[in-house]
């Protein structure tokens, strides 16, 4: 057992071996460390015993609970007394549930016991495939199956290895308020959503994962807490007045008492490493985590995950998504940077859909299509200097240093799709065939490719923004929120109601689609695309000093050539909808490997001298390649 105190003179260390922050069992043993500094006096109530047990007070706002009787199943709240103040969930109806639980049960509004360490894993003999490996699948466990929950996934894992996947990236699982959510909302950050199966069915579906060679990415949230159930505030100063974030008052990474709200979240970490055997996180929107701390909280979470890594002998990845086109993020410590393993390249996806002839309105006003694609091929950030038109100002910085497997892109994923006002998938706003361009466009790059649920075969349902809140007031002001969010875009229309069970149930798979034959050929073209980037030496070796990317601006088309020491590929993307004559670009020895095409007739080549003049359909993507050996 390795205990390692993060800061100074504190009441409960952060310990590697196993969980410590609220209730847990170790060898059949309940222990329970609260942080709650604004406490007069805390009790805990177990629903099976009617005594009140009352925690001990320990230095730094921590209070502590040892030798009692509490099983795994229990149900059990808080009763507090603050400056004055007593307050009882059961006769106040005021909801004291534990900051730490790992299980809510949601019909009776208490906290359920469970024991991290009581699940048999079997996965002993996975080894997490590097990152340049990784074949990203996003998924929202609510809308991926009929049954919306872990066990839904489970039964398509088998299809998601078919496909090529090798790694699932799953949408926030943290305890949010009701039933229906994106999962950014989530209000308790160790509980496992009740709805989606809770703790148990999360681990078995992580092991199962693991014995099926499927890497797990969690998305977390550590930038806001969801505004429904949330009393943080009333237990201690887990936020600060010092920062707003949209989503209202920042978590408190720098301000007073800063220290243990830090080791809430690094305890937060660990657990989902550790405890659940996750393979990466995918810190959501780490911009808006404010910290001005001399040691940012994103370095103490690099650093105790790699302790964790090797303590475990387990390698562990973090991926963060950012707007701020600063390689600071995933830049070592060793030149500044917070070390962070990779990040989401919005502008790859937001130049591609300018490329495939979508409206240059909202933020895509910045974006000219082939020209800024083809850059991104080079640079990974489109914006690394230049005076953005809508920021209005000078963004970004270059990503000197940085190799492709640090970059993650994509054509569509849950923002991207739902955050349209009728969120609506690529499938319904360009052709197939334009779809097939735009997969392959994110497949031939340097970078580590990420597809979102649905659009392996051209899923035609939306999905949308959906909450199942309580509060009336804050109902309306999501439904407002929305409203004013899609002005940017002058979208008309009124957009569908986050709040109804409808919006929810529209945006779940139709799986039934892929019985047509428009979707399983789309489905079949995947597998074709995904078995090339694994199983060519230069597509799957991300190593951006070996790519050159030229836009044709007046012909819509982009010529691409990436190599190693013993083949080159020529890759031509015409996002016009004409015919186009690529000449002086491929060479005469070169072969043709792959087509975006369904069915590919007879290329028209014209030699000329060492060179090959290619006539490429519209929308569509063609491979030569050319061997040096």
């Amino acid at each position: 057992m390795i205990l390692v105190d993060l800061s100074i003179n504190t009441g409960m260390k952060l310990n590697y071996g196993k969980r410590t922050i609220g209730l847990n069992f170790d060898n059949g043993q309940a222990a329970f460390w609260l942080w709650a500094p604004h406490l007069k006096q805390v009790a805990l109530q177990i629903e099976s015993n009617e005594t009140q047990l009352n925690f001990s007070a320990k230095a730094k706002g921590y209070w502590l609970l040892e030798d009692f009787e509490i099983k795994p199943g229990d149900k059990y709240h808080l009763i507090i007394e603050t400056a004055g103040e007593a307050r009882e969930s059961v006769h106040q109806n005021t909801q004291y549930l534990d900051p730490a639980m790992l299980w809510k049960c949601v019909e009776e509004d208490r906290s359920i016991a469970y024991d991290l360490t009581a699940f048999r894993w079997t996965d002993n003999s996975w080894r997490v495939p590097e990152l340049e490996a990784f074949i990203i699948y996003e998924l929202h466990c609510g809308t991926f199956t009929p049954d919306g929950d872990f066990s839904g996934i489970k039964e398509k894992l088998d299809y998601l290895k078919d496909l090529g996947i090798t790694a699932i990236e799953i949408m926030p699982v943290s305890q949010f308020s009701g039933s229906r959510n994106w999962g950014y909302d989530g209000v308790y950050p160790f509980a496992v959503q009740n709805s989606y199966g809770g703790p148990n069915a999360l681990q078995h579906l992580i092991n199962a994962c693991h014995n099926k060679g499927l890497a797990v990415i969690l998305d977390v949230v550590y930038n806001h807490v969801g505004p429904e159930g949330n009393h943080y505030e009333d237990f201690g100063p887990y936020f600060t007045d010092k920062y707003q974030t949209p989503w209202g008052k920042a978590i408190n990474f720098d301000d007073a008492q800063s220290d243990e709200v830090r080791k809430f979240y690094l305890e937060n970490v660990l657990m989902w490493f550790r405890d659940f055997h996750i393979d990466a996180l995918r810190l959501d929107a780490v911009h808006a985590i404010k910290d001005f701390s001399a040691r940012h909280f994103l370095e103490e979470v690099k650093l105790a995950t790699d302790k964790l890594s090797l303590l475990t002998d387990r390698k562990c990845y973090l991926i963060v998504e950012s707007d701020l086109n600063d390689n600071r993020y995933i830049n070592p410590f060793e030149v500044g940077g917070y070390g962070m393993d990779a990040q989401w390249i919005d502008e790859f996806h937001h130049a591609l859909r300018v490329a495939s002839g979508q409206p240059k309105t909202g933020y895509y006003e910045d974006f000219n299509g082939v020209e800024h694609l083809a850059k991104s091929y080079r640079d990974a950030y489109v914006y690394d200097g230049q005076y953005s038109n809508h920021r209005q100002k000078t963004f970004g910085r270059k990503a000197t240093g940085n190799t492709g497997k640090q970059f993650v892109v994509f054509s569509q994923n849950h923002d991207q799709v739902g955050n349209r006002m009728l969120g609506e998938r690529s499938s319904v706003l360009v052709t197939h065939s334009m779809l097939r361009l735009m997969a392959g466009a994110v497949f031939i790059s340097p970078f580590i490719p990420l597809i979102f649920m649905g659009e392996e075969y051209a899923e035609e349902n939306p999905f949308l923004f959906f909450v199942s809140h309580k509060d009336h007031e804050l109902i309306e002001a999501v439904r407002k929120g929305r409203k004013a969010e899609f002005s940017a875009f002058h979208q008309q229309g009124e957009a569908p109601d986050p709040q109804s069970s409808k919006t929810f149930e529209s945006s779940k798979l139709n799986w039934e689609q892929l019985k047509l034959e428009e979707h399983k050929s789309m489905f079949a073209y995947y597998k074709r695309l995904i078995a090339l980037r694994k199983h060519s030496k230069v597509l799957k070796n991300l190593d951006r000093d070996c790519i050159h990317a030229e836009a044709l601006t007046t012909q819509q088309t982009i010529m691409l050539k990436r190599w190693n020491a013993e083949e080159t590929l020529f890759c031509i993307l015409n996002f016009s909808d004409q015919c186009q004559s690529i000449s002086e670009f491929i060479p005469r020895n070169a072969s043709l490997i792959f087509s975006s095409e369904e069915k590919i007739d007879e290329q028209f080549e014209a030699l000329t001298n060492s060179l090959k003049t290619i006539i490429i359909s519209p929308e569509t993507l063609l491979i030569f390649s050319e061997s040096h050996v």
